[in-house]
């Protein structure tokens, strides 16, 4: 039989002044990689040679090129509205390939967000942009955080805990577990379980501590079980990741979350969008404007990215 065609993975390079084009070159050259998909990084290929250089990197990667800085000088190391716009357009420019079908999924390198919006540009969080470059409600897209055997999907993200808790209805909840739901399905899972945090502590205790558990998030659990998702909680968000048995977890806030993820993984998680029609992953750490264009950032965010949509966790 003939060997199965490796699907093409687009990998945006992220801000070309962080180690973004450092990693991206790292994973696409990465033998984890390379085995389960044909890596294609989008971006300023000045700034892939620059940092390729820096790094010693002398192996060629496929590349669609972008005129990321036209006159424009790459400052290495330094925040800029041209490296904010560049990772934005590296980014849309490998969503788009996939919604044209010529890649089948992407993965982005980090962003800086105060380049993005030097560059005037809207922008909280690779989930609502994806969303809308792929004509989703910005609420129908969800972050899910990636690592070892851990998924765990937020409800909320980047808002303040004051809106969070606003935006806490059932009928969100209802959104971001059928999310995870069909997104654990696409990536292989067939019958998957998935646990459902509390807001308030120990997730409201029979409402001793907030009526939002019981009230909000409990109907929406049983709403889902009812529509054939196995879902079970709310569980208290300090205890439930204990829990064994469950594909994915799913919490109310950035916080509950992102400490876990950051405590446990800090260089090696990987942020999945879920909700929207192109799978689309990034690293969950910043784009280290300190170390960038010294050739010794980590890349295993990165693999880790790619590996959680076309290969499973990378270990």
């Amino acid at each position: 039989m003939p060997p199965a065609v490796l699907p093409r993975v687009g990998i945006a390079i992220g801000d070309p002044a962080g180690v973004g084009p450092e990693i991206a070159l790292k994973a696409a050259l990465d033998e984890r990689v390379t085995r389960i998909c044909r890596p294609v990084l989008f971006g300023d290929r000045r700034a892939i040679a620059a940092h390729a250089a820096a790094a010693g990197i002398a192996r060629q990667v496929e590349t669609v090129a972008l005129d990321h800085f036209r006159d424009e000088p790459l400052a290495i190391g330094q925040v800029r509205a041209a490296h904010g716009r560049a990772a934005v357009d590296a980014a849309r420019a490998a969503i788009e390939a996939a919604m044209a079908g010529d890649v089948a999924a992407v993965v982005a390198a980090p962003q800086t967000e105060l380049a993005i919006r030097q560059a005037g540009i809207e922008f909280d969080g690779y989930p609502s942009f994806v969303a809308r470059c792929t004509g989703v409600p910005p609420d129908d897209a969800f972050l899910m955080i990636c690592f070892d055997a851990m998924r765990i999907a937020h409800a909320t993200l980047h808002v303040s805990l004051r809106r969070a808790i606003e935006l806490v209805t059932p009928e969100r909840v209802g959104r971001v577990v059928r999310a995870v739901h069909d997104t654990l399905r696409r990536i292989g899972i067939d019958a998957p379980r998935i646990a459902v945090g509390g807001l308030n502590p120990h997730a409201g205790e029979a409402g001793m501590f907030g009526e939002e558990d019981r009230a909000i998030i409990g109907p929406a659990v049983a709403d889902a079980r009812a529509a054939g998702i196995d879902a079970d909680g709310p569980f208290g968000a300090d205890t439930m990741f204990h829990k064994t048995g469950y594909d994915a977890f799913v919490v109310m806030f950035h916080d509950q979350g992102h400490i876990a993820a950051k405590l446990l993984a800090p260089n090696r998680s990987a942020g999945l969008t879920i909700g929207t029609p192109v799978l689309f992953s990034s690293v969950a750490h910043g784009s280290a404007l300190d170390i960038a264009g010294q050739g010794r950032a980590s890349a295993e965010a990165m693999v880790e990215a790619v590996a959680r949509l076309v290969g499973g966790p990378s270990r």
